[in-house]
């Protein structure tokens, strides 16, 4: 298998993980505060990470590479997740979802402005026609907002960005340090971070009153939202381009739509399946363009 399609589907699997995250937590968002939710994932993620790339030995990071590590780990594990969470309370999941979707433009634009990618027609066209099958996929969810929902939409655009820049500048480091020592330690960094302000808050009272399915809601935020699908992230960053990784984001809010219908029994629109083709069709023209940086 080439090291582009290893790392597409990597993304991919990892956009689709994260898909059923985005339920999960907007399932649990009211309930407690949004960076106390973000240290609950990626504290999780970390303490499952951390056992596994002692056990296979790997070394950490490079001192001289160990600030620029922390920082994308602070901004990707602690500022994004803040941001991704807060969204959630003003908005629905999916304008969330549909808000989170610019990630590939975002990306790819950042990227040709710093010259890590070229930006082409083909890629373009692919990274809108993904868009678009987001657009249409959500497309009977979106009328049905709550008051101010523009305001969590903004904050999501945010997230967005946030996610953009981490993954132009990550890409690099994790190839110099490999995905899992990098993944450890900027999850770390991020988790301890948003612990600290959670405890200095009282973010974690409201966690008396959880009762059995919340927990199963973090207990999947923690292992496949933050550990599997964090790592997946950093492995596909380091195959392939910040743009193509990004791209596997529009899969995200049509793998929890198909999750609504199965664990749900919610209704699969014709929408949702010309979305889904509409999100792969545009992947792999993107995929297909002839320059990769």
């Amino acid at each position: 298998m080439s090291a582009l399609l290893s790392g597409l589907l990597a993304a991919v699997l990892s956009s689709a993980m994260g898909g059923a995250a985005v339920g999960a937590t907007r399932f649990v968002a009211g309930a407690i505060d949004p960076v106390a939710l973000g240290s609950l994932r990626f504290g999780i993620g970390f303490a499952l990470l951390l056992p596994l790339a002692l056990f296979r030995r790997q070394d950490l990071p490079r001192r001289q590479m160990l600030p620029r590590v922390v920082g994308l780990g602070l901004l990707f594990f602690g500022v994004f997740p803040a941001l991704f969470n807060l969204s959630l309370h003003f908005t629905t999941a999916a304008r969330g979802a549909l808000a989170l979707s610019t990630l590939p433009l975002l990306t790819m634009a950042i990227a040709a402005l710093l010259g890590v990618e070229r930006l082409t027609a083909r890629k373009s066209v692919g990274v809108f026609m993904a868009m678009g099958g987001v657009g249409m996929a959500l497309i009977s969810g979106l009328s049905a907002a709550p008051p101010g929902a523009w305001r969590g939409d903004l904050v999501m655009l945010g997230a967005a960005l946030c996610m953009a820049f981490y993954s132009v500048w990550s890409r690099p480091v994790i190839r110099e340090t490999g995905p899992m020592p990098f993944t450890v330690v900027a999850m770390g960094s991020g988790a301890l971070c948003l612990v600290a302000i959670s405890a200095w808050r009282g973010g974690y009272a409201p966690m008396a009153q959880f009762g059995n399915v919340q927990w199963m809601s973090i207990a999947y935020l923690g292992v496949f939202g933050g550990a599997v699908c964090f790592f997946l992230w950093s492995y596909a960053l380091a195959k392939t381009t910040p743009t193509l990784v990004a791209l596997s984001v529009t899969v995200n809010p049509i793998a929890a739509a198909f999750s609504g219908w199965a664990l749900m029994d919610e209704p699969v629109r014709w929408s949702l399946v010309v979305g889904l083709l509409m999100v792969f069709a545009g992947i792999a023209i993107s995929s297909t363009s002839r320059r990769a940086s």
